[in-house]
Parts: structure tokens; C-alpha cells; sequence
């Protein structure tokens, strides 16, 4: 009978002390080129069955190679920490003997041991400093020690929090945050909290086959998907828009009886607007930006005005969809999603850029043909 063949592991004298709920934190060195072969980088994706899966953005080459070539340069100063999250399989063994006096005990000093896995099935995940590593792993430096600073946690929720924490006052991409939003369970800083209600909104409208918007949505996780035409930042801005605008129509749910945010509420009225601007302008539903501005962030953002403008007009009405085709029936002719000119605007369909000129006039110019085009029908 074979006996199995034991984890070979690296050895690093740390630091250890606690965080947060009792958590174990570490503080070490290690030489650049063995975070590779410790440490997994959990790229964002989805999997069959659409759950998010991972945090980390695709590998920036530029980035990448601009590190490179400072390491490679030989003696340089490299004092930024990488942070990684360690699964519970690690092992640190506390050194013995006597502690000097006068030291504050707030860590104490030993031996951490990392096993050495294939790629997925590692024990450590690097959480900030993604491109650093990967830079770490090329390098002709591959002797330069750096610092690195790694809690215990073997849940990715975890892994997510600390990701979006880390780098929230860094140029971490807008859509990766929004995406990841709806997956954290943790108390958000207000900046963020704010934006997790349209991320988690943006989700269900993506996944939900009765969707007007189901499969058009572009998210980080899905670049490749050839039917997401929309890019998903145009989205979650009318949505962030409409709920903290007080009179938007999505406002009217940020409180329901329970306490909470009616999440129910605010999809059901964002697909009733939406499935009909789909059905009165099923020409230019669906297309990708370049031929139809109903689909480009400038239209989408313009519609969300618009909604707010006929959804609270309409509040309460016992028949809301005949009255939201009305309104956009009237001002069907007046559009030109993908040809001919925007009276009023001076603008060719295919001018109409996501800049806040267009944005707006757009917007102030479907708001005023709606108010007049109603009163006339009145």
C-alpha cells in the first residue's frame, strides 16, 4: 500500500495576532517567486448555474510588465505588502523562551508553514496585489523578498469584503465593485452600500428569462457574452438615480413595512417601464450601441429620466402599461434610435455620446415631448 505523499510546504518566520472576531492575522516575508506557488488568484466568472464566482479582475499587461522591469533592474526598494487570505490548513507554531520586557504583547513571533498545492487546490488566495504577484512571478529578481500581511479565512464572502474594502480608495474598476456588491454580507461603508441595491438590481434583470433586459447586460464577469450589449454602469446610474432622487420612482420602495428596501417593488417597476419600451421600440431593442442609441449609455441614462418622469405621474394607476404605451407611442415618432436627426438637439442618431451634454439634453428633450405630447392628449 503507497503512502501519501506528504504537502511540501514553505517555512517563514511571522507575526501573529488578532483581529476582528478572534481572527488569526499574520505578518511576514517571502521571497517574491514563491507567491505563485502558494497562492491561487481567484479570477470573477460565473458558472453554469450564473453564481458569481471569485473577485479578481483580468491581469492588466501593461501594469504587469511595468513592474517587471523596475524589479528587474536588481536592487530596488519593494516594501509594498501583498495580502493574501490563508486557509485554516496552515500550520504556525509559536516559538518558546522568554519575552523581553518592555514589549507591548499584541503579536507573537513564530513559524508559519504554507503547503505547496497544484494550481486549485492551494491554501492561500491573494486578496490586493494582484498584478504585483504576477510581476513577482517574472521577474529575473526572483530572490527579492516582500512583505505580505494574510488572515485566516477560507470563505470567498470573506475574501470579497476584504477585496472591496482594500481597494476602495484605489482605481479599482467601478464595474467590478458594482458587480460584486450584491455578494457581500458585511456592514458597507455608506459610499457603498448606496450602490448595492441597483448592482443587486442589475442581476436580476440580467438573469430573469421574462426580462426585457435578460442576457443584454454586460457585466465584468461576462465580457465574451455576444448578446450583452448594455453596458451595465448606464443601468445601475439610473437606478442609483431614480432611488436617491425623492422624486424618482424608485424612491417611493426604499422603505418598505418590514423596514428594509422594497426590492420587489423596484423590479417590478423597472420591468413593467422597460418591457414596454422594448415592445414600442422593438426596432432598436437588443442592438448593439453602434446601431441603435436606445441600447448606448446616453439612451439608456436619457430613459431612466424619462421613467422617473411617467412612472410617478403614474403611481397608483390601476392600468400603468397602457398608459406607458400611450406615452411612448406618442413620442415614437420624435425618436430616432438608429437613423435621422434628433430635432431639437442638432444631433445625428449615431452623435449622441456618453457625455454629460448629450446625456442631458437628450434627457430634457424626451421629458419635454412627453409633458407636451401628454397635455395635448389630455
Amino acid at each position: 500500500m503507497k503512502r501519501a505523499r506528504k504537502d511540501k510546504s514553505i517555512s517563514v518566520r511571522a507575526l501573529r495576532t488578532k483581529q476582528g472576531n478572534r481572527v488569526d492575522v499574520f505578518s511576514f516575508f517571502i521571497k517574491g517567486s514563491d507567491i505563485a506557488r502558494v497562492a491561487e488568484i481567484s479570477r470573477i466568472s460565473r458558472d453554469e448555474s450564473d453564481a458569481l464566482k471569485g473577485f479578481q479582475r483580468k491581469e492588466i499587461q501593461n501594469h504587469v510588465k511595468g513592474i517587471v522591469q523596475y524589479l528587474d533592474r536588481g536592487d530596488v526598494l519593494f516594501p509594498n505588502a501583498i495580502i493574501l487570505a490563508l486557509s485554516p490548513k496552515v500550520d504556525f507554531k509559536q516559538s518558546r523562551g522568554p519575552t523581553p520586557g518592555g514589549i507591548a504583547d499584541i503579536a507573537q513571533i513564530g513559524t508559519l508553514s504554507i503547503p505547496i498545492r497544484e494550481e486549485g487546490r492551494r491554501v492561500a488566495w491573494i486578496v490586493d496585489g494582484q498584478q504585483r504577484s504576477l510581476a513577482l512571478s517574472r521577474t529575473k529578481n526572483a530572490n527579492i523578498s516582500v512583505p505580505v500581511v494574510a488572515f485566516i479565512s477560507g470563505d470567498v464572502d470573506t475574501q470579497r469584503e476584504q477585496f472591496i474594502l482594500v481597494n476602495k480608495a484605489r482605481p479599482l474598476p467601478v464595474r467590478l465593485i458594482n458587480e460584486l456588491l450584491p455578494e457581500i454580507g458585511v456592514q458597507l461603508p455608506r459610499d457603498l452600500s448606496v450602490r448595492k441595491i441597483p448592482s443587486e438590481l442589475c442581476n436580476l434583470l440580467n438573469r430573469d428569462p421574462k426580462s426585457p433586459f435578460f442576457g443584454l447586460i454586460r457585466r465584468m464577469s461576462q465580457e465574451d457574452l455576444e448578446t450583452a450589449v448594455i453596458i451595465d454602469t448606464a443601468l445601475i446610474k439610473v437606478m442609483a438615480s431614480s432611488i436617491s432622487n425623492p422624486l424618482g420612482t424608485l424612491a417611493l420602495y426604499k422603505q418598505s413595512e418590514e423596514g428594509g428596501a422594497d426590492i420587489d417593488g423596484m423590479y417590478r417597476t423597472m420591468f413593467v417601464f422597460w418591457e414596454t419600451v422594448k415592445e414600442e421600440f422593438s426596432e432598436a431593442w437588443g442592438k448593439p450601441p453602434t446601431r441603435s442609441r436606445l441600447m448606448h449609455s446616453a439612451g439608456i441614462q436619457a430613459m431612466g429620466v424619462l421613467m422617473d418622469r411617467i412612472m410617478t405621474r403614474l403611481h397608483g394607476h390601476q392600468d400603468p402599461r397602457n398608459e406607458i404605451r400611450q406615452s411612448l407611442r406618442r413620442l415614437r415618432p420624435h425618436c430616432h434610435w438608429t437613423n435621422g436627426t434628433w430635432e431639437g438637439l442638432g444631433l445625428k442618431w449615431n452623435e449622441v455620446q456618453n457625455v454629460p451634454k448629450h446625456v442631458r439634453g437628450l434627457s430634457d428633450h424626451l421629458v419635454r415631448l412627453d409633458f407636451n405630447l401628454s397635455q395635448k392628449a389630455a
